[in-house]
């Protein structure tokens, strides 16, 4: 059986590509376990400097397998065990943590549907190219469920709360279109070069100032949640971090050499 995830390292950037084309990249309980682990090895990498997470065949992620969910529903009908639903705890949440928290900047390549909490996994990355060709669709409520992987955080913040509504309770496809017009699309590519522009977007950032991206991660989540003053303040320690850095007198002195920089991630 093919590894339902694919890792590789190099030049600074990570690879993570969901691999299960038959099912169109459905998440099994094997894929859910390989991608967090996947993800925890980048983020804890000091050698990865920025992180691609796409997927093989046609979709990019439908969000859960619904046969093995149906089977494992059954089962614990059996022995009143009731613990499908802990995969949002085990799998889906520290998932979506390592997306959102890794001190690196984490691309997301959306070659086709994504969907559920493919959908979510595509949201919570930190920037996304995006195939003409691919489609969103948030799909939780179509199987009466609520949302997870972190959507009902990152969808209202992309285009706001209004639209996040609408697109919950009536889950439908998007267009890539649309959603560039909505605000989830960074980069809309024509299908046929997603995996050379996703590439290139995390390859750039891979060698771009670590530091300074971490910083920003943390300076952009902390701000929808705090006041002006509340994140001036965290502007200025992080501010205060990055300054310490060596990128950046690495950059500082590229500037006054008029040369271009290069980075060293520390």
């Amino acid at each position: 059986m093919a590894d339902t995830v694919l890792y590789e390292v190099g030049d600074g950037l990570a690879t993570v590509t969901i691999n299960r084309p038959e099912a169109m990249n459905a998440l099994n309980v094997a894929a859910k376990v390989a991608l967090r682990d996947a993800l925890r090895t980048a983020a804890d990498d000091p050698a990865v400097r920025a992180v691609l997470l796409t997927a093989t065949g046609r979709a990019f992620c439908v969000g859960q397998d619904l046969k093995e969910h149906v089977a494992l529903l059954a089962a614990d009908a059996a022995d009143g065990n009731g613990g499908t639903m802990s995969t949002v705890r085990e799998h889906y949440n520290p998932i979506v943590r390592a997306l959102t928290e890794m001190p690196k900047p984490v691309v997301a390549g959306v070659n086709g549907v994504a969907a559920g909490a493919g959908l979510g996994f595509a949201l919570a990355c930190d920037y996304r190219v995006v195939a003409d060709t691919a489609s969103f669709n948030t799909s939780f409520a179509g199987v009466a469920l609520t949302a997870d992987s972190g959507v009902s955080w990152t969808l209202p913040r992309l285009i706001g709360q209004s639209r996040a509504a609408d697109l919950l309770m009536f889950p439908r496809s998007i267009t890539a279109r649309r959603a560039d017009e909505l605000g989830i699309v960074n980069k809309l590519v024509p299908a046929a070069d997603l995996a050379a522009e996703a590439a290139a977007v995390a390859r750039t950032l891979a060698q771009g100032p670590t530091l300074a991206y971490a910083a920003l991660k943390e300076s952009l989540a902390y701000g929808t949640g705090h006041s002006l003053a509340e994140t001036l303040e965290k502007e200025g320690e992080l501010q205060n971090r990055a300054g310490a850095s060596q990128d950046h007198g690495i950059a500082v002195q590229a500037f006054l050499d008029k040369a271009k920089p290069r980075y060293v991630g520390r």
